[in-house]
């Protein structure tokens, strides 16, 4: 019996690493000086990619051979099994288009919301949009903003992924 459970522990063991493993490697495009996108590269790394992180001054033109439309440029911008990621998309994100093979271009996050991974702002827990207030001026500063992944299709048009 003992033998037996050594050997599930073991072979889940295994499988899970294998898992991990499997992801294709991805590289990441940054603008030159991006403390968020370093952020972001780590929350990749810590999900199971492994990252190469390329900085340049020509964002647009890794966009342009990217093929990302204008209007979902964001920062920063990656390529993975064939499939673009333009801004600061969630692992799990990745991970699910990648397990479905969807006939797409990739998944975008417009924009830079803030609680997106590597933008999150002192408490990336919060569950809404979260205001702290600045006790002196009694003005609010969003820490999380809710924000949406979008599934770039073959033809540039875009349907909601993810809701976060």
């Amino acid at each position: 019996m003992l033998k037996r459970l050594a050997l599930l522990a073991l072979l889940l063991t295994t499988f899970h690493a294998g898992a991990e493993e499997s992801l294709p490697p991805l590289t990441l495009y940054t603008p030159t000086v991006c403390l968020a996108c370093i952020d972001y590269a780590e929350h990749l790394r810590a999900a199971g990619f492994t990252v190469t992180v390329t900085a340049t001054d020509n964002m647009a033109a890794v966009k342009r051979r990217l093929k990302v439309p204008k209007h979902l440029a964001a920062e920063p911008s990656a390529m993975v099994a064939g499939y673009f990621v333009e801004g600061h998309v969630p692992a799990d994100d990745i991970k699910e288009l990648l397990r479905e093979k969807r006939k797409a271009r990739g998944l975008a996050v417009p924009g830079l919301p803030l609680g997106a991974p590597g933008r999150e702002y002192s408490n990336p827990t919060c569950d809404t949009a979260c205001t702290v207030l600045d006790g002196d001026t009694g003005t609010g500063r969003v820490r999380r903003e809710l924000y949406e992944t979008l599934l770039v299709k073959p033809d540039g048009d875009t349907s909601i992924y993810a809701r976060h």
